[in-house]
């Protein structure tokens, strides 16, 4: 009976334990939600903000939407960040490689620093230097031009500006999932035959595929939502930034706020489906 008494009673303080402990868990995770919201609740009290505005006139919104100017604009808009992140996944993803499985060296510190960049100048600054390097006398936009590929107000400059601020986000998300999948799993594959780019394809590309996803999402929001260094290289054609900003300059703050409003609805519908594929990209088993 003592014995069972006391199996019980230690029992009992386990449970009690593991009751408080859940309880201080509940709360810490309160507590950070709160802190937290504050973050969301900004973004959501900006939204709400213009939300009431515009639905006060659901006539002029749908008139809006409707412009085939507007229209144009954010397939445009959408269709030249796709393109930049194509070509992020082409040429970023072997560098991204390189960086992950290159040992530390002053000249990798370099190659780093330089990948980051763009995430540190002013977006003007950006913008200047794609626009001294691919204008008409430009080192790359001379030789271009001669071939008829001309990027200054042309929709290859709007790809290229986009494709340089976005470049940080893809190849460092990338870095970081070459750097999760074991190396050793790249020595098995090679004793067996594999050479390096068939392991690279067979086994490395498909353990990263879910930060590939990501990447490539950071770095297409990154695009489009890019105004100065757009706007340096390639004015026209508008792509959705610039033509907000030239209809607040020309038409005022109502359509302008308007067009607002639909690329705010259009991208969170959008970004939210692009998120909800990521449950089909498989999870990581952080014990491989």
């Amino acid at each position: 009976m003592a014995t069972k008494t006391g199996t019980f009673s230690g029992d009992a303080e386990i449970v009690s334990w593991r009751g408080d402990r859940g309880r201080q868990v509940d709360r810490c995770i309160a507590w950070f939600s709160i802190m937290g919201a504050a973050i969301v609740g900004l973004t959501v009290l900006a939204i709400a903000n213009i939300a009431m505005a515009e639905l006060a006139d659901p006539a002029h919104l749908l008139e809006v939407a409707a412009s085939p100017v507007v229209i144009g604009s954010i397939l445009l808009t959408f269709l030249a960040g796709a393109n930049a992140v194509l070509l992020l996944v082409l040429f970023g993803t072997p560098l991204a490689y390189v960086l992950a499985r290159s040992r530390p060296s002053r000249l990798k510190g370099i190659v780093e620093s330089i990948v980051d960049l763009p995430l540190i100048l002013p977006h003007t600054v950006a913008g200047l230097l794609v626009y001294l390097l691919f204008m008409r006398r430009g080192w790359l936009g001379a030789p271009l031009a001669e071939i008829g590929l001309a990027f200054e107000d042309a929709y290859p400059g709007t790809v290229v500006a986009m494709l340089f601020v976005a470049s940080p986000f893809f190849i460092n998300t990338m870095r970081e999932g070459f750097e999760k999948v074991p190396v050793h799993l790249e020595n098995v594959a090679r004793t067996l035959g594999a050479g390096t780019f068939t392991t690279f394809r067979t086994v490395t590309l498909p353990l990263s595929l879910r930060h590939l996803y990501s990447g490539a999402i950071f770095a297409w929001g990154r695009a489009i939502g890019e105004f100065a260094g757009v706007v340096m290289i390639a004015y026209y054609p508008f792509i959705i930034s610039t033509l907000i900003y030239y209809t607040f300059t020309t038409e005022g703050i109502r359509v302008s706020r308007s067009i607002a409003f639909v690329v705010i609805l259009v991208s969170l519908a959008v970004f939210y489906l692009l998120r909800r594929m990521t449950r089909l990209m498989g999870r990581y088993d952080d014990r491989v």
